[in-house]
């Protein structure tokens, strides 16, 4: 009882707070902001911040987050689209030095720009609006030399996509892509009534470990991604045919190819394991 109590007067504090401001939770923006504090409390411990750790936070919403990652790290860069949020936000933090508020797309930032001057990997701490979830996930990807871990909170859907397995249905360019570079872990599920205003469907915590080195060896990492979307663009055609309708430059014989290194080109894309896709990028690489 004391825990629902607890809650409901957090939610209550939010509400209280955004009426104060005259702000309404955006749906263009994906805005559900957390209400539950031992939520809050379990993610900060998921994420392991530590005294010497510089810490991303994407989507900060009206800065709970932020001022306890701010008692926890050295610094933390924190970036909101909202303008509104923003300014509450630089309010919030000035006894912060620590924090730095950013207005800006996460999805525009320029990290080479951004974080130059960072000597290590960065942690990132976010709770992810749905619409962005994926398109970010393959950018902090492509950027992962930034990045030691993320934690971060999103659509149950896109967890479980990101750590499905060779066969099953959500086993796509996420989940190779997620798994060839990192260690993930499934942390917990939350339940909607954790955010105002509750998002139709459940929420998941996930922590991503960046490895030294990918799962397997590739010969030409870029081709290697071409190759996997290529495949998947069309992931209910069979091999073949889904990279003869792709764009890749690829030679007429693709299906002898596969069949060289034991690859049946009849074969659909989501049956193929990662050190498959590995040894068919080699195999098929101009």
């Amino acid at each position: 009882m004391y825990g629902c109590y607890y809650q409901n007067n957090i939610m209550t504090s939010i509400k209280r707070e955004l009426l104060e401001y005259g702000l309404f939770p955006k749906k263009g923006l994906g805005q559900h902001f957390l209400v539950d504090r031992n939520i809050l409390d379990k993610v900060i411990r998921t994420a392991q911040v530590e005294k010497e750790d510089v810490v991303l936070e994407v989507g900060p919403g009206l800065g709970e987050m932020t001022l306890a990652l701010a008692r926890l790290a050295k610094r933390v860069i924190a970036i909101e689209i909202d303008p509104k949020l923003v300014a509450i936000l630089k309010r919030k933090v000035k006894d912060y030095p620590n924090v730095e508020v950013v207005k800006s797309d996460i999805l525009k930032v320029d990290f080479h720009q951004f974080l130059k001057e960072e000597g290590h990997p960065i942690k990132v701490v976010a709770n992810l609006p749905y619409q962005i979830s994926t398109p970010l996930l393959f950018r902090f990807i492509d950027l992962k030399e930034f990045f030691s871990t993320l934690t971060l909170m999103l659509q149950k859907e896109v967890a479980q996509r990101m750590a499905a397995s060779p066969g099953s249905k959500s086993y796509g360019p996420l989940s190779i892509f997620v798994q060839l570079f990192s260690n993930l872990s499934i942390c917990f599920y939350i339940k909607p009534s954790a955010f105002f205003p509750p998002p139709k469907v459940e929420s998941a915590v996930v922590h991503i470990v960046f490895r030294e080195k990918p799962i397997v060896k590739l010969e030409d990492e870029k081709w290697f991604r071409k190759v996997v979307k290529g495949c998947f663009s069309y992931r209910r055609k069979t091999l073949v045919n889904a990279l003869k309708h792709s764009e890749l430059a690829l030679s007429k014989s693709i299906g002898l190819k596969m069949e060289e290194i034991g690859i049946d080109p009849r074969r659909r894309p989501e049956t193929l394991s990662i050190q498959e896709f590995a040894r068919l990028a080699q195999t098929l690489k101009p």
